[in-house]
């Protein structure tokens, strides 16, 4: 697929990548991956499906389910596991 240019989409694309945590072109890889589904080829489709991405990604993080902020309370300890390591 050839690069788009539109200021718009990037503009969408750009905020995907920053609620998701990801960089720019993982960003658009994930609206290629949609685009592909749906088969659109305007750029007025482009836009369409990538809007409809970024509403997703906002009620997501809305809802807490943010890649960044799963990690982050994984990566929580117990109070009083603070200094528990795990041999092999």
């Amino acid at each position: 697929m050839y690069p788009i240019n539109d200021r718009q989409y990037l503009k969408i694309c750009a905020e995907i990548a920053k609620l998701l945590s990801i960089s720019l072109s993982s960003a658009k890889k994930k609206i290629e991956i949609e685009l592909a589904k749906e088969g659109s080829k305007t750029i007025q489709e482009k836009i369409k499906v990538a809007q409809n991405l970024l509403e997703t990604c906002k009620k997501n993080e809305g809802d807490k389910f943010n890649s960044s902020r799963i990690f982050d309370k994984l990566m929580e300890t117990i109070n009083d596991e603070d200094n528990f390591l795990t041999e092999d």
